[in-house]
């Protein structure tokens, strides 16, 4: 196995492990406390609120771990204590499907009211799932090219506006739909809405790079007309294989024109 490939299988492994850890504590083990208590018998209200008080537990941890709380932790955290607040005082579980949305649009408006300040949202969720040679070359692209900082720009942009209508159909949902069946419909929402903005980031960031001859293979962004196997691979491009043949030609031509006196 090549440097580069290792490199690679490296990278991609530590995106899978950064993206599974919340994957299991803000959707798998939420969802099935909720549906594990409430085969055992308990309310609606206590499945859901055992739900709440694990992610404030969380939370709270990460505060006290980091020592630092930032204003979207911050917004979630009060919005999650405000909503099981106002269900005791309403007695209804349905305020308490909203913590949901709460945390969906609290995302979606900090994305986009922080997409133009000096380093957007997705500039420094890129640096989360690299490794240390991909947050530098991560960081040699957004130091390098404009292109590339428009397209984290205009992509946060939309992450935020479609995290505030991931928001607003969870509401819809919270106050029409049976209380049940909302928490498994919240996580397949979560995944549509996920699934649409890579497909969507995927395509466009690759579009509009090439229309500004770039190419981005990994966290590598490199102009189209350089060999796609760079100097830390070891294997020449196509281009510059193609090319041997035309120059051994042209050696041969040189030589029978000039032959040896």
């Amino acid at each position: 196995m090549s440097m580069s490939t290792s490199n690679e299988v490296r990278r991609a492994g530590s995106a899978r492990r950064a993206m599974s850890r919340p994957l299991m504590t803000e959707v798998v083990a939420p969802l099935a406390l909720f549906y594990g208590l409430r085969a055992l018998g308990a309310s609606q209200f206590v499945a859901l609120l055992a739900g709440i008080v694990l992610s404030l537990g969380r939370a709270v941890h990460g505060i006290v771990r980091e020592r630092r709380v930032g204003g979207v932790t911050l917004f979630v955290v009060g919005s999650m204590t405000l909503t099981v607040v106002m269900s005791f005082v309403a007695g209804s579980p349905r305020l308490l499907l909203l913590r949901n949305g709460w945390g969906m649009a609290a995302i979606g408006l900090w994305m986009m009211l922080t997409a133009f300040r000096r380093r957007p949202p997705l500039y420094e969720a890129g640096r989360l799932v690299l490794d240390e040679d991909g947050r530098q070359a991560w960081t040699r692209n957004w130091e390098r090219y404009e292109a590339f900082r428009r397209v984290l720009r205009v992509c946060s942009l939309v992450w935020g506006a479609a995290c505030l209508l991931d928001s607003a159909l969870r509401v819809a949902m919270a106050f029409t739909l049976p209380v049940d069946v909302v928490p498994v419909l919240d996580d397949v929402l979560l995944a549509v809405t996920l699934g649409a903005l890579l497909v969507f980031q995927r395509t466009y960031a690759r579009g509009y790079l090439r229309r500004h001859g770039l190419r981005l293979r990994g966290a590598r962004l490199s102009p189209l007309t350089e060999p796609p196997s760079g100097p830390d691979t070891g294997v020449e491009g196509p281009a510059v294989a193609a090319d041997r043949p035309a120059a051994g030609a042209a050696v041969d031509r040189n030589t029978s024109s000039n032959p040896a006196r």
